[in-house]
């Protein structure tokens, strides 16, 4: 629990807590670039996310350290419940011990973003918790569209409402002095709400337009009265989420629109249109490969298969590297998070590796060094535990230390073996399976292929999933294990590189008999 004694729950202006701390974000109408600074800030510090469906994949990539977990809605299909996502706020924030949670919402927490049910939970449970607020959809939509929903002359004041709730005529009509009238999630509801708008007395001439996709390249705009909105939004198919504003000013539209969406530069019928691919990793971060899938018109599901959490053996690591003058290898990125981690919580920086010398899995691995100021002493010339545990520099008889997860990487074990190195293993994290939201188990459920790009990614898919899809493997070493895991369904990229495995995605556009070709 938090040292922070609020009967409360709430943070008081100054402090800050590392353990048991909610920050309740908002994420913004949609462009990442309109993320606010203090919201990049807490992502970065964030141990667990939990965000929206239509979080922008780019907002992610400011918290690749931590553990992130779907909790919204797509196509109004439910996944948790407000209760269930109020409940996991609350266990995530007190798990371990204490960690910080950011929930990402769509816009602004407490505009429809039910930010205050979940402050409530925290309140509850008496954990710190913050708001930061974001720009709503509400307001960025129609500046987008070039709406002001105030404008002197025009419009002195407006209102805020979900289409969701059934207000009726009579409701409406309490908004008569009101000039401007801004609807989220109305799309389906438009009819009706015009309907009831008119019974209310509202000018059927009324200027109306609707904004999708507010701030984002796709955005489009439909521009009419409130007689006809209705009948053009559903004639120009737009969809959510999408604003409509009801006003004098939605006229303004014609004049003062500036924003036009960049050009899509991808045919009118995607390369990969149709295909649902499922696509698994094992790092914190939001897939790149994923984002190339959807670009090709894929519908693309990110599986994370595992969280990483510290390890129990800090002493244990750190008398282990204690003036150690050997070979120091790292296994993974996150071995090289999980080290400093070690080492930071221990007192300790990057001086206490100044004897050892490092070497690195792949290039990825390597980046990371070099993220921490250090570069790594070697990098075999293609990334993997076997070419790694071939071509290290060092001699029999030497030892070398191991750092990875709890389960200690037996092909690196064995190529150092055979030439006899002698390894101890040193777990500076702990893998875990991570948690799938139902939407995301749904969406594996109809996927067409499930990827898979690294070995400990095909041990963990298994291990979970068992042998029921088809699965695209991005090279030997990953094939080995995933038939050694019992995956049979299983075809291999013709190059260990993501544009192999792109490739695979790309040749089941010819019909489903690549899915079961492997050499």
């Amino acid at each position: 629990m938090s040292t922070l004694n609020l009967g409360n729950g709430r943070l008081m202006p100054g402090t800050e807590s590392a353990r048991a701390f909610v920050s309740l974000v908002g994420a913004g109408p949609g462009d990442p670039a309109l993320l606010t600074l203090r919201a990049r800030e807490r992502l970065r510090q964030a141990d667990v996310v939990l965000h929206d469906a239509l979080t922008h994949p780019a907002l992610l990539e400011h918290c690749p350290q931590a553990e992130c977990l779907d909790v919204g809605k797509r196509g109004f299909r439910s996944s948790a419940t407000q209760e269930d996502i109020n409940a996991l706020i609350v266990e995530k924030a007190l798990e371990g011990g204490g960690r910080r949670v950011v929930r990402l919402k769509g816009g602004d927490p407490f505009v429809f973003g039910r930010g205050g049910e979940e402050a409530l939970a925290c309140v509850a449970a008496g954990i710190p918790f913050e708001i930061v607020p974001g720009v709503s959809s509400a307001l960025a939509a129609p500046a987008y569209a070039g709406i002001p929903l105030t404008h002197r002359g025009r419009a002195r004041s407006f209102a805020v409402l979900t289409g969701h709730d059934r207000h009726g005529a009579a409701a409406y009509g309490e908004l008569a002095g009101v000039d401007t009238l801004a609807f989220l999630m109305a799309v389906r509801e438009l009819p009706r709400i015009t309907r009831d708008l008119i019974a209310a007395g509202r000018d059927p001439q009324t200027p109306a337009a609707t904004v999708q996709s507010g701030s984002l390249p796709g955005q489009r705009v439909v521009r009419g009265s409130l007689a006809t909105i209705a009948a053009q939004a559903e004639a120009a198919g737009i969809a959510s989420p999408a604003v409509t504003v009801v006003g004098e000013v939605a006229a303004l539209h014609d004049t003062l629109s500036w924003f036009v969406p960049a050009p899509i530069s991808q045919p009118a019928s995607p390369p990969l249109a149709g295909l649902r691919v499922a696509v698994t990793r094992t790092r914190p971060a939001p897939s790149t490969f994923a984002a190339t899938l959807r670009a090709g018109g894929a519908e693309v599901t990110e599986l994370p298969l595992l969280r990483f959490v510290p390890t129990g053996e800090r002493r244990t690591v750190v008398g282990a590297l204690r003036d150690f003058a050997g070979w120091v290898l790292l296994s993974s990125e996150q071995a090289v998070h999980g080290l400093f981690e070690v080492l930071e919580a221990e007192g300790l920086d990057a001086r206490f590796l100044a004897r050892a010398r490092l070497a690195a899995l792949g290039t990825g691995t390597a980046r990371a060094l070099q993220a921490r100021g250090l570069r790594a002493d070697y990098v075999p010339p293609t990334s993997g535990a076997a070419h790694l545990g071939a071509g290290l520099p060092a001699a029999a008889g030497d030892l070398a230390l191991c750092l990875g997860d709890q389960e200690p990487d037996e092909t690196l074990r064995s190529a150092l073996a055979a030439r006899g190195i002698e390894t101890l293993h040193l777990a500076v994290f702990r893998s875990e399976q991570a948690e799938l939201s139902e939407n995301t188990l749904a969406a594996l459920q109809d996927a067409d292929l499930v990827t898979l790009a690294s070995a400990a990614g095909a041990r963990a898919f298994a291990r979970r999933f068992g042998d029921a899809h088809t699965v695209a493997v991005i090279g030997p070493q990953t094939e080995r294990a995933a038939r050694a895991a019992g995956l049979t369904r299983i075809v291999r990229a013709s190059a260990p590189t993501l544009d192999g495995l792109a490739e695979v995605v790309a040749a089941l556009r010819a019909g489903p008999a690549v899915a079961c070709a492997s050499d």
